[in-house]
């Protein structure tokens, strides 16, 4: 059974200078759970996701219609602040991007700047233990980040992201950049993140999301496709579309 969701899209429509890159999209992400967003290069996946944290705001002549929800609250209403919106709901990029700074600062930068009041040692070792990577650096926390393998530095990004103690965490194909190893030591750790947090995967590896997912988004041309429990879009699709993409068959 699912979980409450989160985070929710109802008939979102993102365009660039008037042309829709996103058509009427509609789902729920839930709580303590992975969702992927699958579809080829170019059907809005990648900004989708960046509607969620208002990460388009960034972007000249975009515009959002329809209502993006996180927890029941619409994103860009008068009260909500986009810099705490994106604390509560962090972001890790696809392609590793660890400030040149000491490990243990890329930790406690912004927590810093946010005017946390706890005890840093202590967030820097739960955080590098959350992200798996604390056994890995617990020796050479201040040495740069920049030293760290491609692998690791993705790692570092998402206990940065969770150092922010963030509710939803939005992951734009994280392993894109990454060898096989360090992909497959991504993979184990969104699955324990998801005891925690709701994470959102955007993802062109089906075979990742088949992986890591409890629910999968199909995107196509902008628009939503199918939308079900991940199993179900692989093996048993409702749509033709969806089948042909799943299994390869795709023009």
């Amino acid at each position: 059974m699912m979980s409450e969701s989160i985070l929710a899209a109802e008939a979102v429509t993102i365009s660039y200078s008037g042309a829709p890159a996103v058509r009427e999209v509609s789902f729920k992400v839930p709580r303590q759970e992975v969702t992927a967003i699958i579809g080829p290069s170019g059907c809005g996946k990648s900004t989708l996701l960046r509607a969620f944290n208002r990460m388009n705001d960034f972007i000249d002549g975009v515009t959002v219609d329809g209502e993006i929800l996180f927890e029941g609250v619409e994103v860009h209403s008068d009260t909500v602040d986009p810099v705490e919106l994106r604390r509560r709901i962090g972001m890790v990029f696809q392609k590793p991007n660890p400030f040149p700074r000491s490990i243990r600062d890329n930790i406690t930068w912004a927590p810093k700047i946010a005017g946390y009041v706890g005890d840093f040692d202590e967030l820097v070792e739960r955080t590098l233990k959350e992200a798996a990577l604390w056994d890995e650096v617990k020796d050479k926390l201040d040495d740069s980040a920049l030293a760290l393998s491609g692998g690791q530095q993705q790692r570092l990004c998402i206990a940065r992201a969770l150092a922010m103690s963030p509710e939803v965490l939005l992951m734009d194909e994280p392993c894109s950049a990454l060898d096989p190893i360090a992909t497959s030591r991504i993979e184990e750790l969104i699955a324990s993140l998801k005891e925690n947090y709701a994470v959102v995967i955007v993802t062109h590896n089906m075979q990742q999301a088949a992986r890591v997912s409890g629910l999968t988004a199909f995107l196509y041309q902008g628009e939503l496709i199918e939308f079900g429990p991940t199993a179900s879009i692989f093996t048993h699709p409702s749509k033709k579309r969806t089948e042909d993409y799943v299994t390869g068959r795709f023009g």
